[in-house]
């Protein structure tokens, strides 16, 4: 009789295709590496600009170098964080070569992911509270759409018992004024009229001086806000692009950072 032996190999167990603690890492690296140079960058920016008149950066350099250092910042923070990503996952064991790369491009995608998305409600503050420190309180608040309209209501005839002595309640009563109206896309001929009016009778001007100098202001503050609006419409460019390019440097690195988790030879270095 012959018998025959039967090996029966049970196969090992699979180790899990995603590493959320390893995302969570790389995510956190990432989140904390941004906040720190964002701070830097601020501190950096606020001292290019100077109080001496034409020694300043001009807007345009600054805005172009403001774009600049967000890519610098998305490609760092992004590049350590998806390292880590990649560094710290699960070995796979038995997974073909091309598959051990999609996973780590995936593995550093997502730690971008999750540092942005996460960070997004905590950095946007740190962020806004680090660049606003430094103008935060210098202007009054205006008050509230319904402020406006109660001054409407309680509006006297300037022309015939102008309020001149009370320059604070002229200043916030003007300031509504014109951010009801320039929210609105401009200011009415009525407020007009009242604001030209508040101001012959405060600047000693005549009627036709007072006319002319409220419709330069108000087109001064159009100018303005339409340079807000534009700069704020290119630096979401700048951040879409260093978002864009910060998710190809995650991906890229955790790609070397597996290969390095999988590659390690401890015997190379004696130990």
């Amino acid at each position: 009789m012959v018998f025959e032996t039967v090996e029966i190999s049970t196969p090992a167990e699979e180790s899990p295709t995603v590493s959320w603690a390893a995302i969570a890492a790389g995510a956190i690296a990432a989140a904390a590496l941004t906040l720190v140079l964002l701070a830097f960058g601020a501190g950096m920016g606020f001292s290019a600009v100077s109080p001496w008149g034409n020694s300043s950066v001009s807007a345009s350099t600054f805005e172009i170098g403001t774009g600049v250092y967000l890519i610098v910042v998305a490609m760092l923070a992004s590049t350590i964080g998806g390292f880590i990503a990649g560094r710290l996952r699960t070995k796979w064991v038995g997974v073909h070569t091309h598959e051990v790369f999609f996973r780590d491009t995936a593995h550093g995608f997502l730690a971008w992911g999750l540092a942005t998305v996460v960070g997004a409600a905590f950095l946007t503050a740190a962020a806004s509270n680090i660049a606003g420190s430094a103008s935060s309180g210098l202007v009054p608040a205006a008050g509230g759409p319904v402020d406006y309209y109660v001054d409407a209501l309680l509006r006297s005839n300037p022309a015939a018992s102008p309020n001149t002595t009370d320059l604070r309640a002229i200043h916030r009563e003007i300031a509504r004024i014109l951010t009801t109206g320039l929210r609105e896309g401009d200011v009415t001929a009525l407020d007009r009229t009242y604001v030209a009016q508040v101001v012959a009778a405060r600047a000693g001007l005549n009627q036709a001086d007072a006319d002319k100098r409220v419709s330069d202001v108000i087109n001064q503050a159009k100018t303005a806000l339409d340079d807000a609006r534009k700069a704020a419409a290119k630096l979401s460019l700048w951040l879409t692009a260093s978002l864009l390019i910060g998710a190809f440097c995650a991906s890229l690195a955790a790609t070397e950072g597996g290969y390095v988790r999988d590659n390690w030879n401890p015997g190379l270095t004696g130990q």
